[in-house]
């Protein structure tokens, strides 16, 4: 998994260029969006050059931006011109999944005392893209949209500290997420469960709201598990 993507092809969500202001910090941000939002591969080379010339900036405020990412263990970086996604190892991922569980669930029980009729039905418009979203050649458009409803229950905490420690787990998540969905017999997909965190929520039950998000993130391990245990008898 270290073999060199475009930028703008690596999957579904991609990444823009950059406009102008503050080019370091905007850089941060679209680098680390584009690892949430699965533009990037566990592996995945980077060069610095390629990045100032996908954001259109000098090479500066791409090695700014890709040094505080590596700060935060959201790339690693190799040499002076390389940069890599970190791997997905069962240590790693097992070590996300903890952390998701308990910081989600929380962020999901706090949610359904915070949330309005017009936050549940943008939340209803993302589910619905979703279930649809269980056909072949379609698994791009499902991981996208399964960051996205978990992005939309955890900020609805509006609990700023916590929403933003989610947020550093899934630029961990985000690249692992595009295994998980290029699994050639994906058997966990979790429209069902995603609508009992709607009904959770639609009903202010902040335990039930909890159980099912962290019932949702833990559904997947068996595939991750599997998908190691492959590797291993391959190597």
């Amino acid at each position: 998994m270290s073999e060199k993507r475009d930028l703008s092809t690596a999957s579904g969500a991609g990444m823009k260029p950059i406009a102008s202001g503050s080019l370091s910090a905007r850089a941060y941000e679209a680098m680390r969006q584009g690892l949430i939002e699965g533009a990037f591969h566990p592996g995945q080379r980077l060069i610095l050059q390629d990045l100032a010339n996908h954001f259109g900036t000098s090479i500066t405020p791409a090695r700014e931006a890709a040094m505080r990412l590596v700060s935060e263990g959201g790339l690693e970086l190799r040499s002076g011109r390389f940069l890599h996604v970190p791997g997905m190892d069962r240590d790693r991922y097992l070590e996300v999944r903890a952390m998701r569980i308990e910081l989600e669930g929380l962020a999901a029980r706090m949610a359904a005392s915070a949330c309005t009729a017009a936050d549940l039905m943008d939340l209803r418009e993302i589910q619905d893209r979703y279930a649809a979203s269980d056909a072949p050649g379609q698994a791009a458009e499902a991981a996208l949209l399964n960051r996205r409803f978990h992005a939309g229950v955890y900020k609805l905490s509006r609990m700023p500290l916590l929403i933003g420690h989610i947020e550093q787990l899934w630029v961990a998540m985000g690249p692992m997420l595009n295994v998980f969905y290029d699994l050639s017999e994906r058997r966990y997909f979790g429209a069902e469960v995603h609508e009992a965190v709607l009904a959770a929520l639609a009903a202010g039950d902040g335990a039930a709201a909890e159980l099912q998000i962290q019932t949702d993130i833990a559904n997947g391990t068996s595939s991750f598990l599997q998908h190691f245990d492959q590797l291993s008898e391959g190597s």
